[in-house]
């Protein structure tokens, strides 16, 4: 007895493979695919470095990343972090604002100032009255280098072109005399002309640089100023009318 189903009608090979694809050549097929495979690799390397430049851009450290309510990704901070932020955000302004501030300054002096320039300085006292005469200290190499600044009725001294206040001022009223010094030799550089400033207290300022045509302005531009007379005493020693 047939237990099969009944008025089923079976037609045999109805569900057959196409067999369309299997005319196109294999080399196109694998073209295909390859181009394919390629072109999705492409656009996952893209996503992958774009999602991590941008992770690099939004990272901080110690700052861990969450998701808020609406799915949307949220740099998690603490307070005392936030203070952090907000201080060193201060220090920075503060910062721009001071070489701001130097920048103005060497401006100001560039234009403004009757001379200046970087000269090797060493200071020394004269004797009072009644004592004895100052130890020869010539050989002594203590000489320090200073941005020196004529301007106005004044000489600075800073320790640096780019400070704002300078380490030493003397008023030109003050300076009763301006010379020449002997010269001397550094091994490292070479012959170094020298020059004074003497100050009614006393005061000897003893300036050097390597530059005989530096020296001789720098004597020019302060007896010109300080109005001490016509007669410059230049370093080789002879005498400008």
């Amino acid at each position: 007895m047939d237990n099969g189903p009944r008025n089923i009608k079976v037609i045999p090979d109805h569900f057959q493979v196409s067999t369309a694809q299997s005319n196109n050549p294999p080399t196109l097929q694998r073209q295909t695919d390859n181009s394919l495979r390629s072109h999705s690799q492409f656009w996952t390397r893209r996503k992958l470095k774009s999602a991590g430049f941008i992770m690099n851009l939004f990272s901080l450290p110690g700052m861990p990343w969450g998701s808020s309510s609406d799915g949307q990704e949220k740099v998690q901070v603490t307070a005392a972090e936030l203070e952090s932020l907000r201080s060193e955000i201060a220090d920075l302004e503060e910062r721009e604002a001071y070489l701001k501030a130097q920048l103005e300054h060497i401006d100001e002096i560039l234009r403004s100032a009757h001379l200046s320039g970087y000269l090797d300085i060493r200071t020394r006292w004269a004797a009072l009255p009644g004592e004895p005469p100052p130890i020869d200290d010539t050989d002594v190499d203590d000489w320090l280098p200073r941005f020196v600044v004529l301007h106005g009725t004044c000489i600075f001294f800073f320790m640096s072109s780019t400070d704002l206040s300078p380490q030493d001022s003397t008023l030109l009223s003050d300076i009763v005399e301006v010379g020449s010094l002997p010269t001397f030799t550094r091994e490292d550089e070479g012959t170094r002309y020298c020059f004074y400033i003497m100050t009614s207290q006393g005061l000897r300022f003893e300036c050097s640089h390597i530059s005989k045509a530096q020296v001789h302005c720098w004597l020019s531009a302060l007896q010109s100023d300080c109005k001490l007379g016509l007669d410059v005493k230049v370093p080789n020693g002879l005498t400008e009318k």
